[in-house]
């Protein structure tokens, strides 16, 4: 098993099950409030996965109890604007490195998942919420609103409308609405346990992912011409790969979904 990160931290380590599995642990008792040395641990998080070949796949947790309940408004107070914008940079930065990480990225998400932290779970590619997952951007009832990229992936999780209601509303949404909506994936009694198959899968797929879903990202931003430069460049890289030789032969000798991938 992982080691418990001690409260107040941000551990990325690998998981038994794989060495290309990496498991990113919040822990700060009882709610998992980001406080600003977990901002800095979490920028550095996600410089390492972008720096880090070895991983494949991650699971970002917050343990049984919950994901992570936003920010520690205690640390804001004291801020001056200037330092507050430079702060909250930081996060921002530290969530957009993980979004845009070449490892696929499970949230497991137990309780609460508010403000910066449905933030950092929307920096996921797949959400695993348990029966008790509470979801919300509730910025705007403090009188601010989200700043670590809530306001930017939410519409692309949800699309626009039910982006703007949760946003300028700040309501929170319990686990089955969070399905219908989108908001998570799949409900699941431990979501730990099923986020960690789901990104097993990854971890032991071939080097392609990465290269797909790189394409699928950066093409939310490019003009159609050059999203399909991109994907034909990556298709390429992808032919003449050893995993895509091997799963290519794997097809004509054993059928489809036999290939052992690795070789990259």
């Amino acid at each position: 098993m992982t080691k418990t990160p001690e409260p107040g931290t941000v551990l990325l380590e690998p998981h038994p099950a794989s060495e290309r599995l990496a498991v990113l642990s919040l822990s700060r008792p009882p709610v998992n409030a980001l406080d600003q040395g977990m901002w800095d641990a979490l920028l550095e998080a996600g410089l390492a996965l972008h720096a880090d070949d070895r991983y494949r796949a991650v699971v970002i947790t917050g343990g049984k109890h919950h994901f992570a309940a936003g920010a520690d408004i205690q640390q804001m107070i004291g801020l001056t604007p200037d330092q507050f914008g430079r702060r909250n940079r930081i996060l921002q930065r530290a969530f957009h490195l993980i979004a845009t990480a070449p490892q696929i990225c499970v949230a497991a998400i137990s309780g609460y998942a508010l403000g910066g932290g449905f933030e950092l779970a929307l920096a996921a590619d797949f959400r695993i919420g348990g029966p008790d997952a509470v979801l919300g951007l509730p910025e705007v009832t403090l009188g601010i609103m989200p700043g670590s990229g809530g306001t930017q992936r939410l519409p692309q999780v949800v699309g626009l409308t039910r982006a703007k209601d949760l946003i300028l509303s700040g309501r929170h949404v319990e686990a089955q609405e969070a399905l219908q909506m989108g908001l998570v994936d799949r409900i699941a009694p431990d979501p730990f346990e099923t986020a960690l198959d789901l990104a097993l899968t990854f971890a032991r797929g071939p080097l392609s992912l990465r290269h797909a879903k790189r394409a699928v990202q950066a093409g939310l931003d490019l003009p159609i011409e050059d999203g399909l430069a991109l994907e034909a460049e990556a298709i390429e890289w992808c032919f003449s790969s050893r995993d895509g030789q091997e799963g290519l032969s794997s097809f004509l000798r054993n059928g489809p979904g036999q290939a052992a991938f690795g070789h990259d």
